[in-house]
């Protein structure tokens, strides 16, 4: 979602402290822990949302196209989604969302009204005879209403710029899309032609859409209509509108469009603060490949909240400072050097919009990788030493209360665990590979290998898994499905020079090479949850782990 998202969608705090250490870290006395929250029950609404049940199962989404007419003056917005599918076993419903704060006007397919059941946010469409399975349909779902400001960024917002004119705004990520379309609104099927999207506002205001702007036509009723074609999938939560008095100014990267649009009164500061944008599109194209969304091109627009990842309309509210809303994003005086939610929302661009989780419960896939891209664009840019200290200032970000990975098709919204966890997580990676050619090299092909595709965990860890020739599982499963880091636990033997070491893990078939010894002489082990023993000429002291390289803790325990 909005990455730190802010697009994030859900970070809702900044939790800035003071770098910590790089050293290997030894156990010390704490107060007991806190108890950890308690998990949210699915509500029957959760439910409908979450679980891709049969009536979405038996179509595949082809095509939107939304034509909408918004009333700044009302707070009022009319139109229609006409919803191309195709069926996958023959039926005579299927299921689509919509806020219930919305009216459905009428459905039709073609000339025939269509009769329909609301539950909640859900409606069921009904059609007087079966679909048949590999036929193509097409529905027209017609609405209108006062979309009720909700979530951390209001999800559809009538506000103001500080001359007076309308501000409108979307950012549903976590709220979901339906809040003010009707859609399928999940993440597993997306429209695989694309969409088109047009939206009417008052003469004077412009909308800036998703897409590949076509043009503008005056409807003579004192609005005009803005029409974008999306050329590719599209994930409902990305789908946004921005209404306003917006001024347009544009660039390129190769043969890629960039184009920025922003209030009048900020074009200087943007013009600026959005120069860093090649260089981010520099670095994300060394790692990954060329931006998946070439034929959409690229935009920066300027928005009332933090900002957001919507696909090829990326959201922008940082005020045109770097950093985090003014703030030292990770408290080790690297982040002030760039604009943070340039490099994290655009980012959502390669993982998020391009590779998609399949449902809601993986959403680390958006996140946590989104947050290991702005390490890279650190460490291609700065080196890979401040690479090393961007990513573990990331450590006291992580509260650890719950895993990253909730439960599957209940709409359940992940903890914030899923953008640093989820970083350090791939960083750990990184170290167990301990190859940076290869890594590099896996991580290209990987993002290459899903482009364009809606995956879960289980397609991220078979694919490390053929490539490494590990099995990493455990691995996947303990720092995504268990709360607990791995401990690398130790005891010593000083007067025979020995060491005992295992991993004290959830999973019992937990093992990961790590290295220990002295810095820049490290000596790779092999752990696993069963003590081994190694001789070593340190001492207890002397002895160190490359907490650096990993997100471990390590124990060194009393000798029995």
């Amino acid at each position: 979602m909005l990455s730190v998202a802010l697009r994030n969608s859900s970070l809702s705090v900044l939790l800035l402290g003071i770098a910590i250490p790089i050293s290997a870290q030894t156990s010390q006395p704490t107060a007991p822990a806190p108890p950890p929250p308690a998990i949210k029950e699915p509500t029957h609404a959760d439910l409908l949302r979450g679980s891709y049940g049969p009536y979405r199962a038996n179509n595949d989404l082809l095509f939107y196209h939304l034509d909408l007419r918004v009333n700044p003056e009302k707070k009022f917005i009319s139109g229609s989604n006409t919803i191309r599918f195709k069926m996958l076993a023959d039926g005579t419903r299927i299921q689509l969302e919509l806020f219930p704060t919305l009216q459905i006007d009428k459905i039709e397919m073609g000339k025939t009204s269509l009769k329909y059941a609301r539950d909640g946010g859900t409606f069921f469409v009904d059609f007087p005879k079966p679909l048949r399975t590999g036929h193509t349909y097409s529905i027209d779902v017609h609405y209108s209403g006062s979309p009720v400001e909700t979530g951390r960024f209001g999800c559809f917002t009538f506000k103001q710029d500080t001359s007076g004119h309308p501000w409108i705004n979307t950012a549903c990520e976590e709220t979901g899309a339906s809040v003010w379309w009707p859609n399928k609104d999940q993440w597993r099927d997306e429209p695989q032609d694309g969409m088109e999207i047009n939206i009417a506002v008052p003469n004077g205001l412009m909308d800036v859409s998703n897409g590949k702007f076509i043009g503008k036509k005056d409807l003579g009723d004192g609005y005009t209509r803005w029409d974008w074609k999306v050329h590719y999938s599209i994930n409902n939560y990305d789908v946004a509108l921005n209404i306003g008095n917006y001024v347009h100014f544009d660039d390129k990267f190769g043969d890629l469009p960039l184009d920025y649009y922003v209030l009048p009164e900020d074009l200087d500061g943007a013009k600026r603060q959005f120069a860093q944008v090649p260089g981010m599109m520099k670095a994300y194209y060394h790692y990954f490949g060329e931006y998946p969304f070439k034929k959409d091109g690229y935009k920066l627009i300027e928005v009332p909240y933090a900002g957001m990842e919507h696909q090829s309309a990326v959201a922008y509210g940082n005020h045109f400072h770097n950093g985090y809303l003014d703030r030292d994003w990770t408290g080790v005086g690297i982040s002030p050097r760039f604009d943070f939610i340039i490099i994290h929302e655009s980012g959502h661009e390669w993982f998020g919009n391009a590779i998609t989780a399949a449902d809601k419960s993986d959403m680390w896939i958006h996140e946590g990788w989104t947050t290991y891209l702005e390490c890279l664009y650190v460490e291609y840019n700065y080196g890979h030493e401040d690479e090393v200290k961007y990513v573990n200032a990331l450590k006291k970000k992580v509260k650890n209360d719950r895993p990253i990975i909730t439960a599957r098709g209940t709409n359940a919204e992940p903890p914030q665990d899923q953008y640093f966890k989820g970083a350090l997580f791939i960083n750990t990676l990184r170290s167990i590979v301990d190859d940076d050619a290869r890594w590099f090299a896996l991580i290209h092909d990987f993002y290459q290998h899903f482009e364009y595709q809606n995956i879960m965990t289980e397609d991220v860890e078979q694919y490390f898994n053929q490539q490494t020739g590990m099995n990493l599982t455990p691995v996947f499963d303990q720092y995504l499905r268990h709360t607990a880091i791995p401990a690398l636990e130790l005891k010593f033997d000083e007067a025979a020079s020995t060491v005992q070491y295992r991993w004290k893990a959830d999973e019992k078939a937990f093992a990961m090479p790590v290295r220990v010894g002295l810095k820049g002489h490290w000596e790779t082990i092999h752990p696993t949850t069963e003590w081994q023993t190694m001789k070593t000429p340190l001492t207890e002291d002397q002895f160190e782990v490359a907490t650096d390289l990993y997100y471990i803790t390590v124990d060194k325990l009393a000798k029995q």
